[in-house]
């Protein structure tokens, strides 16, 4: 099969199909993986636009979006919760328990769960998914594990792409509309 991105292997294809929740690890996956430090020491993150129009339209097709993330910031809930994300876990240095939770509490198998990531602190979750993903400049431990590897990188359209393939697969692409990001 071909998504807007490029070929997708058949059962990669058929592993989107069945996806009800998209988790989203947060540094070098939403974001570029840089982060801003001011004089004052307030941090900064810069996060695509692109990547906000997917994370709207997929939630908006009916797949439920969270995010995991080691880190704690003001910036992520901010952003997060203007893209109606409603399952934000940060401060999780060990993501799979906040995963295995919030799969708990929406009553879904593994299988009906993808996870993107770039780096070691994602390794459990992304074994753990029925789709994983990985953005094309993440480490190479993680690209070699998953079941998709992104043709855009991270903080770059690469959360974008997934929602595009997900949506794709479930015929739902064509009625994503204008949603404000």
């Amino acid at each position: 099969m071909n998504s807007l991105y490029g070929a997708v292997a058949d059962n990669i294809w058929q592993k989107a199909k069945n996806i009800k929740l998209f988790i989203c690890d947060i540094d070098g996956v939403f974001s570029d993986g840089r982060i801003y430090l001011s004089n004052a020491g307030e941090e900064l993150k810069a996060f695509h636009t692109k990547d906000g129009y997917g994370i709207k339209a997929l939630g908006a097709s009916g797949v439920d979006v969270g995010v995991i993330t080691g880190r704690q910031s003001n910036i992520v809930q901010t952003r997060m919760s203007a893209l109606n994300v409603k399952h934000i876990v940060q401060g999780q240095e060990d993501k799979l328990p906040a995963l295995k939770a919030m799969a708990e509490s929406l009553n879904l198998t593994a299988e009906e769960i993808a996870y993107i990531g770039d780096d070691m602190p994602d390794f459990e979750c992304l074994n753990y998914v029925g789709l994983s993903i990985a953005v094309s400049d993440a480490h190479p431990a993680i690209i070699n594990t998953c079941d998709y590897i992104t043709y855009t990188r991270g903080g770059f359209g690469a959360v974008r792409e997934v929602c595009d393939l997900i949506m794709q697969s479930q015929n739902t692409l064509a009625n994503a509309t204008g949603a404000s990001i």
